[in-house]
């Protein structure tokens, strides 16, 4: 049994809540150092690597998205509960050139890199995307609570331009429809959230786990491994 089906009963059919929350809240800052650091390597490599300062550099981006693969897969796992197998090759022994030419010919490798790239633009409306919802849901929730605290003791919405103030919220029983309605928009905003965590666990298993073929690849040296053992 390969390692992708060995890990099926453990993960969860849909993440939690506050897992999905944490991880696209979190998605953003870290697009953003993946973005920064594979970018500045990137372009330092490939600029520098006419005269081979740059292909060290190259190599170790090479690396370093690996390394951030693995990172990320845990954090998927932890955070949305959705268990996503290594896809890289098995390295082979000895020969330094060997193991390098199945690294940078392994498509597994591109992947990881161009999903770290995309970390960024996706994490930022990911985290737009929360912060504007659970914000505004949270906001018309509490809403009772906190007027009073507000400048003059009142909530305006729109504005406090008295040309445009459609509502006026200066006591408790004025602000109870407006949390009523808080009370559902936080109730669909949990549904979203975990919606989108959920999304975005299916996207980084396509990006970060192994394809269809690579699957079967890991079945077929599953099997030959348990053949060998049981040879006498």
């Amino acid at each position: 049994m390969s390692t992708a089906r060995s890990h099926d009963d453990h993960e969860r059919s849909r993440p939690s809540i506050g897992g999905s929350l944490a991880y696209l809240l979190l998605s953003f800052p870290v697009g953003v150092a993946a973005f920064v650091v594979l970018l500045t390597l990137t372009v330092l490599g490939v600029g520098t690597a006419i005269v081979w300062v740059g292909l060290p550099v190259l190599g170790a981006t090479v690396l370093l998205t690996r390394g951030a693969a693995v990172m990320e897969r845990a954090r998927v796992y932890a955070l949305l509960g959705s268990y996503i197998p290594p896809a890289t090759r098995p390295l082979p022994e000895g020969d330094f050139r060997q193991r390098w030419r199945t690294r940078l010919t392994d498509t597994a490798t591109w992947r990881e890199y161009t999903y770290l790239f995309l970390l960024f633009p996706i994490g930022m409306v990911e985290f737009v995307s929360m912060v504007a919802t659970w914000g505004v849901s949270l906001a018309l929730l509490g809403l009772p609570i906190y007027y009073r605290f507000l400048p003059g003791g009142v909530w305006h919405f729109p504005t406090n331009d008295p040309a445009v103030r459609w509502v006026t919220v200066d006591s408790v029983w004025s602000a109870l429809p407006w949390a009523a309605i808080g009370l559902v928009l936080v109730v669909i905003t949990a549904l979203f959230t975990q919606r989108l965590g959920a999304a975005h666990g299916r996207f980084a298993r396509a990006m970060l786990g192994p394809t269809y073929a690579r699957t079967r690849e890991l079945d077929e040296d599953d099997a030959e491994t348990a053949q060998s053992l049981m040879r006498p």
